[in-house]
């Protein structure tokens, strides 16, 4: 994309920079990601950005609908219910395939999701990326007229919400057993609230609290919630004094309702062209014969685990949860981004937040994943280069 920017970046790239940049990145907290870091920014053009901006206002217009809930109540009933659901997400992660339909690109639509991604580590990622390519400062990662102070202050609104920092914990199980815990240490160090542990709660009556690092026991007004349920509820050892489905006095950013509601769940009800077809299973009349162009989701798993991407008349037939997978037209990738050597796949994550007292989302910024693989992930994209997460880039 662009391409007379992605021809000079390539001249510009040398391995020394890109282990450089790596390096900075572990020096911050003495330790470096367990994901792939890829080692070029995603130039978007101007087209690509609109078209992109046009497929989150619809999946806003979708989610502000007055009856949202009742659509999405079924999303509950087979999921779970957590009491003192807010009127709305404070968060959502809107991804897009960068694909080709009849010879042009275009943005398909690949998920949604009504959860926290890696704001801070973003943040931060593309002050290093800066930091090595000083040239790099003519583009920004930025949606809505934001810039670094802007994005930062909209993101520290949220997560807040006006509570002191030692009242907000960022929740999560082991956070330090988890592949995004380097966004946990920017949070901690950008906005000074601590991450915590599930099982490292006290609770009094309806009240929650922890122990600060200083020994000091502190209630909790607000949590900023990046506990996975499939992992809550497959991790039966875990020694907690809450639950997640008990009265508490806590606000939630992010109520894990959310995440049910707005999921894989919802993509059967969009339509357009940034949407691929998308059926519940329960409601499929009958087996496309073309199942090679279709993959088969779980509605609410994470990172990709239960997907089948070669789908069967067999692996259909053996699902007994109908109300819980999804049979989706596959999206075509476009091999978009030229690599010091061959074409890269790329995917991109629109991140939005929507605090309490705001009428609508606000489009902030982003993340990509690229990959030579058959899909997006690790697995696909072992021993690969120029693949990994990274940042889009849009010029100012």
């Amino acid at each position: 994309m662009i391409s007379q920017h992605r021809q000079f970046f390539n001249q510009q790239f040398s391995q020394e920079k890109y282990q450089a940049m790596l390096q900075s990145i572990a020096a911050d907290f003495d330790y470096m990601p367990t994901f792939r870091i890829a080692e070029t920014p995603f130039f978007i053009t101007n087209e690509l950005k609109a078209q992109v901006e046009e497929a989150c206002q619809q999946v806003i217009d979708f989610i502000k609908r007055p009856d949202f809930n009742e659509l999405t109540q079924k999303a509950i009933d087979v999921n779970f219910d957590v009491p003192n659901q807010d009127a709305h997400t404070q968060f959502l992660a809107i991804d897009f395939g960068i694909c080709e339909e009849n010879g042009k690109i275009i943005p398909k639509l690949i998920e949604v999701q009504g959860f926290p991604s890696i704001f801070n580590f973003q943040f931060n990622l593309f002050k290093k990326i800066q930091q090595t390519y000083p040239f790099l400062s003519d583009f920004t990662p930025y949606l809505s007229g934001l810039d670094e102070n802007s994005y930062f202050e909209k993101v520290k609104e949220t997560i807040l919400n006006g509570h002191q920092a030692q009242e907000v914990i960022l929740l999560e199980i082991e956070p330090e057993k988890q592949n995004t815990k380097i966004d946990f240490y920017y949070c901690k160090k950008d906005l000074n609230i601590p991450y915590i542990c599930v099982t490292e709660i006290e609770k009094e009556g309806n009240k929650l609290f922890y122990t600060s690092d200083s020994g000091e026991k502190i209630q909790i007004k607000r949590i900023y919630n990046r506990v996975i349920f499939d992992e809550l509820m497959a991790r039966k050892d875990l020694d907690m004094s809450f639950s997640f489905f008990e009265e508490l006095d806590v606000e939630w950013a992010g109520h894990p309702n959310w995440f049910a509601r707005i999921s894989k769940f919802i993509l059967p009800y969009l339509k357009g062209p940034y949407f691929n077809d998308t059926v519940l299973l329960s409601d499929l009349k009958e087996i496309p014969e073309d199942l090679e162009n279709y993959v088969l989701k779980p509605l609410f798993s994470f990172s990709g685990s239960g997907v089948i991407f070669h789908v069967t008349k067999e692996d259909v037939l053996a699902v007994e949860e109908k109300d819980l997978y999804i049979l989706q037209k596959k999206a075509t990738y476009k091999p978009i981004i030229q690599a010091i050597e061959g074409h890269v796949k790329a995917e991109l994550r629109i991140l939005a937040v929507w605090p309490e007292k705001d009428e609508s989302p606000t489009l902030m910024g982003n993340l990509v994943r690229l990959s030579r693989g058959e899909m997006i992930g690790v697995k696909f994209n072992k021993d690969k280069d120029w693949v990994g997460g990274t940042i889009g880039l849009f010029a100012k």
